[in-house]
C-alpha cells in the first residue's frame, strides 16, 4: 500500500484502467464458463432424448426446453423449415431449404457463443501494453529523479522504478488470466461448432 501511495498520477491512471480491464474480462470469463457449462448439460440432454425419440414432435418440445443448447437451436430452426414445406408431417419436398436453415442456424449458434470474445481478446493483447506504458513512465520518471538528484542514489530513482515496476506487473497480472481465458473458450467454441 505504501507503494500504491507514493505512485504518480500517470501510474494511478494505468492501474485504474487496468483494474477496469480486468474487471469486465472477469465478468466476461465467468460469464462465458456459466453459459458453456449450462450449453453442455443442456446439448447433451437433447442427444440422449433426440437418440430415444420417435417422433420430431417428442424432439421439439425438448429443443424448447434446451434453448442454451446450440445444437437444439439448430434443431428448432430445421423443425421450423420442416413444417413450412410440409405442414409437420411426411417426408421434405425439398433438402436444399432444409440445409440452408441448418447452416445458417449453425452459423448463428456459433456466433453468439463467440460474443464478446473480441473483447477479451482485446484485453489479453494490450493490457501489457499499457503496463509497458506506465514501465516507460515510471523509467522517465527514475532518469528525471536522477537528474534532480544530481547524484547516482537509489532515493533518487526508487519512486520511479517501483511504479515501473508495479505498472508491469499489473498488465501482466491482466492480460494473462484474459489470454489463457480466451484460449481456452475458443477451444470449447469449436467443440460446439464441429457438434
Amino acid at each position: 500500500m505504501e507503494l500504491l501511495n507514493n505512485i504518480g498520477s500517470v501510474a494511478t491512471a494505468v492501474l485504474v484502467l487496468l483494474l477496469l480491464a480486468s474487471l469486465y474480462s472477469w465478468t466476461i470469463i465467468l460469464g462465458k464458463i456459466s453459459a458453456f457449462s449450462k450449453a453442455t448439460k443442456e446439448t447433451r440432454r437433447f442427444i440422449r432424448a433426440f437418440r430415444k425419440a420417435t417422433r420430431l414432435q417428442e424432439i421439439a418440445a425438448l429443443a424448447a426446453d434446451c434453448k442454451a443448447s446450440p445444437l437444439a437451436q439448430v434443431f428448432e430452426d430445421v423443425y421450423e423449415t420442416y413444417k413450412r414445406q410440409t405442414g409437420g408431417s411426411g417426408p421434405p419436398r425439398n433438402l436444399t431449404p432444409l440445409e440452408r436453415s441448418a447452416q445458417t442456424a449453425a452459423s448463428e449458434a456459433v456466433t453468439n457463443l463467440e460474443r464478446r470474445m473480441t473483447g477479451l481478446a482485446t484485453i489479453a493483447s494490450t493490457t501489457v501494453y499499457v503496463g509497458l506504458f506506465g514501465t516507460v513512465v515510471g523509467i522517465m520518471d527514475a532518469f528525471h529523479g536522477l537528474g534532480t538528484a544530481g547524484a547516482a542514489t537509489l532515493r533518487a530513482v526508487a519512486p520511479g522504478i517501483s511504479e515501473a515496476l508495479i505498472t508491469t506487473a499489473a498488465g501482466l497480472f491482466v492480460a494473462i488470466p484474459a489470454l489463457v481465458a480466451y484460449n481456452q473458450l475458443t477451444a470449447r467454441i469449436r467443440v460446439f461448432a464441429g457438434a
